[in-house]
């Protein structure tokens, strides 16, 4: 299939792929990337598994930790995207969005991605206005009945030059026919990268551990998965923010069930994660001295049923619900004149619950046009308790006067949400079909936008998930975003619709009352910069742009074997309608790549362009990043017996540039450099061995 051509891109190269990944109502509505029997190495070029969806249009990230990238569809970031892995939602329990829900698991772990961007369909989640990122780790294998007992497995190991990295990765699966349990565990582990110049980008060292055990049970139509795990990260440095990852502990349980019945599909899903997370400093390339930690805790639940009408159109009907709790408490630091005597309590008691009911209908009108039709409703409520500062007297007067503010009203706020899907779809020709529609979707304001309360300079920095250096404060009576999206997808392709495939996507974006931010004023680091103090403020903004996709046979010969032109484009800008643009919009990008398969041999070149970023956040004080160039190439072998090999390089050139979504570099700053832009990964030899057995 297509989607099969496609996502071989995303497992093989060593670099960003390209992915078919719009909505498309004949194929149940969404286009899922498999990962497939291939996916550890997707991972030879990252641990992150936001980096691994690079390849997607539309997609970019926000650089942070090793292992902690925020994605980006289409110029919306973050919680502003619905991510859930096997089913389940998690929250960020972190003021700086160090533990990010694509962080819970390792590259190597993930066996299909699904991304959709703009106008997603109502039973995909709500609370979001840029799209859905499901994730699906390794599902049940059962043996054929009579087949007696099934044993497989695979283990793979990965390395980079360019940090020294090492990823191990080791999974395997006894199952009979109605049995089946699956262990998987991931390490990994990588020294500071260097830059195009050779130079240490000081404080991007990782470390982590993802474990997970799965129990599957199958029979008369009905499979129960069972899914628990645990994930550690000892440290992890995140080179643009203040602070850094010095713990992070989570463990879940995750019951799946999915039955076939004479009336119907019925999909139910129960969830919970529990996560113990702490900030502070670990290392020389960042040195300090500060504690901070927070509890969050996930449990939720999701119910699907899907009705056949007559005529081939399909009613699906569901009910969700989700509560995030969260402390996030600063705690004394003995001897410190402006931390402590008390203990610093930023969110207290924190919890956000939401209630959700949707309808969606799917119908095919007739032989050449479909529809999908969805509306949601959510209830959000959101509350904390009272708060307190270090107690510090004069020294911390801005924020004992903010806390007190705080104390003395109500935090208790409850939003009714409502989205709407209308997705059409016109198919005149095999080898061309149409897309066009409609979607509202709403977000509620997250924990730390209502309730981050502090006034001081040293509290307001502590908060922020951008990597910008600027400090913020949260706003109580903060409204949800609701975005109004239209766009159109063109589809050309052979009427096999596996050979060639050209998909173009123009999109537009309206934002009421976008979260964005008021300034309030400046501060000069001890490092000698300026950067803001800023106070999360909703405006209105729209978003527009186009995304551009592609594949298409080049040769075809038994001395060469195959060979594959693909390609992606992405073009996106934000702003506020008052005026000003929106942060960290990637700048116009154009990724063109060449495969070969001869055989056992697997080849790829990949030459990746990115413009200048120009339009930037003058509030946030954004910085001005030039454009490059970087050419990555990469090989894999396939023996009979299971192994494969992979060798890639990446930045064959050895290319210094600028991160355009990377932020700014406090660590360097902190070690007596400059605070200009984060710098991107050097040359790096990125090797790795998989053994199926």
């Amino acid at each position: 299939m297509r989607r099969g051509f496609l996502a071989l891109v995303v497992v093989i190269l060593p670099c960003a792929a390209f992915a078919a990944d719009e909505t498309t109502l004949k194929e149940v509505i969404v286009r899922d990337t498999a990962i497939k029997d291939d996916s550890f190495s997707g991972s030879l070029a990252t641990s992150d598994t936001a980096a691994l969806l690079s390849g997607h249009s539309g997609f970019s990230v926000y650089s942070a930790g090793g292992v902690s990238g925020l994605p980006v569809l289409r110029g919306l970031a973050d919680d502003r995207i619905k991510i859930r892995i096997d089913g389940a939602e998690i929250t960020s329990a972190c003021g700086n969005h160090m533990n990010a829900p694509l962080s819970y698991i390792d590259p190597t772990q993930v066996r299909v991605a699904n991304v959709m961007a703009g106008i997603t369909p109502v039973s995909m989640g709500g609370d979001s206005i840029a799209g859905t990122i499901n994730i699906s780790s390794t599902q049940p294998v059962f043996a054929k009945t009579g087949a007696g007992i099934l044993t497989m497995g695979d283990a793979s190991i990965l390395s980079r030059s360019v940090d020294n990295s090492l990823t191990t990765n080791v999974s395997g699966t006894v199952a009979s026919d109605r049995l089946s349990l699956n262990y998987s565990g991931a390490q990994a582990q990588g020294d500071s990268y260097k830059d195009g110049n050779g130079h240490k980008v000081l404080d991007t060292l990782y470390k982590s551990s993802n474990q997970s055990v799965t129990l599957g049970a199958q029979g008369d139509g009905n499979l129960w998965i069972l899914k628990v795990g645990e994930q550690t990260i000892p440290y992890q440095g995140f080179p643009n923010q203040y602070m850094d990852m010095t713990g992070n502990h989570g463990v879940f349980a995750n019951l799946g069930y999915n039955g076939e019945f004479a009336w119907g599909k019925l999909e139910a899903k129960v969830y919970w994660q529990d996560t113990r997370h702490k900030m502070g400093f670990f290392t020389q390339e960042k040195p300090g001295n500060m504690p901070m930690d927070t509890h969050g805790r996930d449990i939720g639940y999701t119910f699907k049923a899907e009705l056949p009408l007559k005529d081939g159109d399909t009613l699906r009907l569901g009910n969700e619900y989700h509560r995030f709790t969260l402390n996030d408490w600063w705690p004394p630091l003995a001897g410190s004149m402006m931390m402590g005597p008390k203990t610093y309590v930023n969110i207290n008691d924190g919890a956000r619950d939401r209630f959700a009911l949707f309808a969606e209908w799917e119908s095919k009108l007739n032989q050449q046009w479909s529809s999908l039709l969805g509306v949601r409703h959510e209830s959000v409520k959101t509350d904390t308790g009272n708060v307190q500062d270090y107690g510090c007297g004069m020294m911390c007067a801005m924020d004992t006067a903010a806390a007190n503010a705080f104390n003395a009203r109500s935090h208790d706020k409850r939003d009714n949400n409502i989205d709407l899907t209308a997705l059409f779809r016109y198919e005149p020709v095999r080898t061309a079909s149409y897309e066009f529609g409609y979607a509202r979707k709403t977000r509620s304001p997250n924990l730390y936008e209502r309730y981050s309360w502090g006034a001081g300079t040293m509290a307001q920095t502590m908060i922020g998930w951008f990597g910008d250096a600027n400090g913020y404060t949260g706003d109580i009576d903060l409204k949800p975003e609701v975005a109004h999206t239209i766009s159109a997808t063109a589809d050309w392709h052979d009427a096999g619709t596996s050979a060639w495939d050209v998909k173009l996507t123009p999109f537009y974006t309206y934002v009421k009352d976008y979260i964005d931010v008021d300034p309030l004023g400046t501060y000069m680091s001890m490092a000698g910069y300026t950067k803001a103090l800023l106070k999360f403020a909703n405006h209105d903004a729209h978003l527009y742009g186009v995304n551009l996709v592609w594949h298409t046979p080049v040769w075809e010969t038994p001395s060469y074997g195959s060979g594959d032109f693909k390609g992606k484009f992405d073009w996106t800008r934000g702003r506020r309608n008052d005026g000003g643009d929106l942060y960290h919009i990637m700048p116009p990008n154009l990724t063109l790549g060449l495969e070969q398969q001869l055989k056992a041999w697997t080849n790829s070149v990949e030459l990746l362009l990115v413009a200048a970023k120009s339009d930037v956040d003058v509030r946030r004080l954004e910085d001005q990043t030039s454009g490059y160039a970087l050419v990555n190439i990469g090989t894999r072998y396939q023996l009979s017996n299971g192994v494969s090999v992979l060798v890639g390089v990446r930045n064959l050139f050895d290319r210094n540039y600028a991160l355009p979504l990377g932020g700014v570099n406090i660590a360097a700053a902190s070690a007596g450099g400059q605070i200009g832009s984060l710098l991107g990964q050097g040359r790096s030899i990125d090797v790795g061995l998989k053994l199926r057995f």
